[in-house]
């Protein structure tokens, strides 16, 4: 493995990113296509299919397992945190093509204003990557309780002028920075950083986790001392 820290941003907010991380990421594909085919993702925003993870899923939550193993080092130094809980465990998949999406989809956005709400993302196909935005007309860049609603009420406003996915900068988001997305590259980040999936045109939407834009993600709350 090979980890890199990265900051984006005005705060500097810490993204942890790993280079092989699992040595065998076709392993983990195997896995996931074992499970499919996957449900679409229910209650929430997602683009795509989400299959979550359990104790039944017995190889998925073993590689689930030995994930959050090799990353608590990352977690503690990174983020200062001294243990964790797993809170969310899925493989996904973007499916939705460009014209489908809703308004809400189609800008970036955040997982949780909690500053210890970290998610972990593990690419497991060839992808262009995530990227990080500040939001132009607030400057906002991490959601907070206290910028949230405002936040919020923007982002509403000016998703109605936005088609498709964001890809880089427009005239409501300023990227601010990207990890790119190789395969079996983690990533580690705060859910509250305003983020995307960079899905360009032409993408192959297929629902076939050897074929499509596979993902593994975590979503982890953290403690510190």
């Amino acid at each position: 493995m090979k980890p890199e820290l990265r900051r984006f941003g005005t705060s500097q907010s810490p993204v942890v990113v790993i280079d092989g991380f699992s040595g065998d990421a076709r392993a983990v594909v195997e896995t996931a296509a074992a499970l499919a085919p996957f449900p679409s993702s229910v209650g929430t925003y997602y683009p795509g299919l989400r299959r979550i993870l359990s104790e039944r899923d017995l190889d998925a939550w073993h590689y689930v397992e030995t994930l959050l193993h090799a990353v608590a080092p990352f977690l503690g130094g990174a983020f200062d945190f001294v243990r964790f809980d797993l809170l969310e465990a899925s493989f996904s998949m973007v499916t939705a093509p460009p014209e489908t999406l809703t308004p809400a989809q189609r800008a970036p956005h955040f997982d949780s204003a909690d500053p210890d709400y970290v998610a972990i993302l593990h690419y497991l196909a060839d992808t262009p990557g995530t990227a990080f935005y500040r939001q132009r007309s607030t400057g906002i860049e991490a959601v907070t309780e206290a910028n949230r609603e405002a936040f919020i009420a923007a982002a509403r406003r000016e998703s109605m002028s936005l088609i498709g996915y964001t890809n880089g900068s427009n005239g409501h988001f300023e990227q601010i920075g990207m990890v790119e997305g190789n395969m079996d590259r983690l990533a580690i980040y705060q859910g509250r950083l305003l983020h995307s999936g960079l899905i360009p045109e032409g993408m192959d939407f297929s629902a076939d986790p050897r074929r499509g834009r596979l993902t593994a993600n975590l979503f982890i709350k953290g403690y510190r001392a």
